[in-house]
């Protein structure tokens, strides 16, 4: 979380060691395991739009697989190949063969109807005020009438009504579709705005749309008084070639844009990521734009940003990421005039280097530098040492001088308290505490004074066992006012939204918009438990079920959760779960293990590189505590997972203790073969959570392989192996695992998921068919894998409810859940 004011384009597409968390978030829309986007959105506030081409990125992996064959599986990483897409084609046939047509049951279309309800509730912001730009409320929204979706606006007036009069200000679905590919649709990337400032006109800006779903989209510059892209011969900002492209305004005449300038990589990362940053003028083409700073070849990404802040304070930062939790920093203070007038390439302002811990995170809040620790530090000069996961703040003209005399700590974590989240407000910082994965506020209130903070009033109880609230902004720039909109919700407890108009009374609010109930929760209940996992660790987790559920083992009962860069595992309402799973008997369980961020930094920490087994652990500690509980039993036991909990999932049907506790699995956009996975795409950024597989730390990442523990431990096939700097295969591998049988598994992917390569789940799967499955040891295994959608795995509602219908009917059939209501 960039916890204070950071400029528009921060809140949507950079700080890469954050951006982790949406690098390998849960899926879009997904109504299981995923975090949901408005949720995502509030805790994070950023969003992965970095790097090359996606055509260009599959056309790397492509040139990479041609470099080794001992693999049979191996020409599946062929993304768009002939005959890879030929074996998708087929495999995709075989699932619909066993599980049905997902769109002709019952849970696609209650699930399709809760997607497109006009029920939800629209999140608005508004852009400029009355004095400066319209003043109105932006929403982007999908439905069955807006497939692709549409950008539109009200008054906040208006919106409060029960009939909104919107005004659409672009129609993704009146676009000429994209030629990108299997791309056929748009999705929306979101906006990043022009903000010149005390007196901006908030009238620019910059539009991010994807084709399919890819990460890798196309930006146009809009003019938001005509509500028209402004051409570039008239000298609008584009870059209409698809690609993972950071860009962002400085001035109105100004972007900072990296990317693939000249088309061979060159000026990209070895993770893919943009390394040289260049100052664009309006008016030039892009091969005249001016190198302003540069990353190393090794980082992660390189990355400059310049922002108004609060009282006409001007910040200008520039941030090489060389892994995903380290970074180095360098800043220049600008005035109002230096970065209207100014140039980045012509600021002679130098940059001068940041004196705080690499894995350390800075946000400014008006004159005051604010720094979240994820490790234990004390400070040059101070007596006190702070823990990791506590906040600082200080002046950041002390900060730069080394002088930490005025540092203040506004939260420092204990063993069951967390940082979880920060909003920002013009005078306000509030802070969303967990306790136990249980929410509580904290709120400061800037004084008038550089490094003033007092601490405010806030209320306490804030949220019952399993459910939750947010905070968003009322208004694009948070320094613009006080209010807040508040957002409460949890896993039977529909959204709502209230509005707080002055933060320095957070108990006062009011109504704005209830979302409906979306399944019937009568008779249903939630519970939090806490088990021990192997080394001890108490591992909290929530259970959804019937009041009057027996425990007799006898529960189809779905276990969700995640354990990885630092992202929790919130109480959420969720209808699509509701609907298919709770409302008609299933128990839902969503798990807070190790490698989340339910308890801070350390609880990450915990289950990093060689500690990774601990989130599986934990995991296995739960299943047993549900059988345990005679909740449930192995054959009535699944498990679901996507992305980093694809990996997670992985695991857990290939260790010899968890295969047997579940009886079933869902495996969604996984990794997979970890020993190529830095070579696939995005993979080389995630190094500092996996480990480097082309060092030693294959020695620990072997030990966590799923397609390896499959192949070699489980099957007894050969391996290659790595001695005096050359690589041998053995004649055939001691099976390890002879009990061994994999559970009933679906896997599902994205052919234009452009984050985790669909090799890692196509070369499973297939290795599992034809090697696996002829010794009886993987009795069912089916795969889907949809041409759009991205790592997000659909494109549109109806490609959501139908991936999430197939999974249901895949999970019900499979652990016995009546299917009446399918039939």
């Amino acid at each position: 979380k960039v916890t204070e004011r950071v400029p528009s384009f921060l809140m949507t597409n950079l700080n890469l060691r954050i951006v982790s968390t949406l690098l390998f978030s849960a899926i879009s829309n997904s109504s299981s395991f995923a975090i949901s986007p408005r949720r995502l959105a509030q805790q994070l506030s950023l969003r992965a739009t970095l790097a090359t081409a996606a055509t260009t990125a599959l056309k790397m992996a492509t040139t990479r697989i041609a470099n080794t064959d001992a693999d049979p599986h191996k020409f599946l990483e062929e993304v768009l190949g002939k005959e890879p897409l030929a074996w998708v084609k087929e495999r995709n046939v075989d699932c619909i063969a066993k599980y049905g047509n997902p769109t002709q049951t019952e849970d696609y279309k209650r699930i399709l109807s809760i997607l497109d309800s006009k029920d939800k509730i629209p999140s608005i912001a508004q852009i400029g005020n009355s004095t400066n730009g319209n003043g109105m409320y932006y929403n982007f929204w999908q439905d069955d009438k807006h497939v692709q979706g549409i950008w539109r606006k009200t008054t906040l007036e208006s919106y409060q009504t029960k009939s909104p009069e919107w005004q659409t200000v672009l129609d993704l679905d009146a676009l000429p579709p994209p030629t990108t590919d299997t791309a056929s649709t748009w999705v929306w990337h979101g906006s990043s705005l022009l903000d010149e400032g005390p007196d901006g006109s908030w009238d620019r800006a910059l539009i991010s749309l994807s084709p399919g779903g890819s990460d890798a989209d196309t930006t146009r510059e809009m003019d938001l008084s005509t509500e028209e892209f402004i051409d570039p011969a008239d000298g609008g900002f584009a870059m209409p070639t698809a690609a993972k492209t950071s860009i962002q305004y400085r001035s109105r005449n100004e972007v900072l844009v990296g990317t693939d300038f000249d088309g061979d990589g060159s000026t990209m990362t070895d993770s893919g990521y943009a390394r040289v940053i260049k100052s664009w003028k309006r008016g030039t083409p892009l091969s005249e734009a001016t190198t302003v700073f540069e990353a190393e070849q090794s980082d992660i990404a390189g990355a400059q940003y310049a922002y108004h802040d609060r009282n006409g304070i001007c910040h200008e930062f520039q941030m090489r990421s060389v892994t995903f939790y380290t970074a180095k920093f360098w800043y220049r203070s600008l005035t109002l005039e230096q970065i209207a007038t100014t140039t980045a390439d012509q600021e002679n302002t130098p940059f001068e280097p940041i004196p705080i811990p690499d894995d350390a995170e800075i946000s400014t809040f008006d004159s005051d530098a604010m720094i979240t620790l994820r490790s234990d530090w004390k400070p040059p000069g101070c007596e006190k040492e702070f823990a990791a996961g506590a906040l600082l703040a200080a002046p950041m003209a002390d900060v730069m001088a080394n002088d930490w005399t005025n540092v203040q700590c506004l939260f420092e974590p204990t063993s069951t308290k967390s940082l979880q989240s920060t909003t920002t407000t013009k005078d306000y910082v509030i802070l969303s505490v967990l306790e136990d994965v249980r929410t509580m506020l904290v709120v400061w209130k800037h004084g008038e004074n550089v490094g003033d903070w007092s601490l405010m009033p806030s209320p306490e109880d804030a949220v019952a066992t399993g459910e939750s609230l947010h905070f968003s902004n009322v208004n694009r720039d948070s320094a613009q006012d006080n209010r807040v909109f508040l957002w409460r919700d949890g896993y039977l407890v529909p959204d709502t939204m209230e509005i707080v108009p002055d933060v320095g009374q957070l108990g006062t609010s009011h109504m704005v918009k209830a979302k409906p109930a979306m399944f019937d929760s009568e008779g249903l209940c939630v519970e939090q438990y806490f088990c021990a996992s192997k080394d001890g660790t108490k591992i909290p987790y929530f259970v959804m079920r019937r009041k009057d559920m027996p425990f007799d083992g006898t529960n189809p009962t779905l276990l969700d959760a995640y354990g990885g860069f630092e992202i929790s595992m919130l109480p959420g309402y969720s209808g699509s779960v509701g609907a298919a799973w709770l409302e008609q008997g299933g128990v839902k369980v969503e798990a807070n293990i190790r490698g989340g961020g339910e308890y801070g930094p350390t609880w990450h920490q915990a289950a990093l590189k060689a500690n990774r087994y601990k989130c599986y652990e934990d995991m296995e500690a739960v299943a047993q505590d549900l059988i345990h509980r005679k909740i449930t039993s192995p054959g009535k036991l699944a498990c679901i997972g996507g992305s980093n909990g694809g990996l997670m999932v992985g695991n857990l049907i290939t260790r010899p203790i968890a295969s047997k506790l579940f009886g079933a699995a869902v495996c969604q956009v996984p990794l997979l073969d970890m020993k190529v996975y830095s070579h696939l795409l995005a993979g080389a950024s995630w190094m500092a959570e996996y480990g480097d597989p082309d060092t030693d730390d294959w020695k620990f990442l072997r030990r966590h392989s799923p397609y390896h523990l499959l192949r070699h431990d489980n099957l007894g096939l050969p391996e290659e192996e790595e001695q005096d700097g050359s690589t041998t295969t053995s004649s055939s591998s001691e099976v390890k695992n002879p009990d061994w049988v994999c559970p009933k598994v679906l896997f599902t992917t994205s052919t234009r998921d452009d984050r985790v390569h669909p090799g890692h789940a196509r070369k499973m799967v297939r290795s599992l068919l034809e090697e696996a499955q002829p010794l009886g040891k993987a009795p069912e295994v089916h795969y889907w894998e949809n041409t759009e959608g991205g790592h997000g795995g659909a494109a549109d509602n109806k490609q959501r409810a139908h991936m999430w219908a197939l999974t249901y009917s895949m999970l019900k059939q499979t652990l016995g859940l009546d299917n009446e209501s399918q039939k």
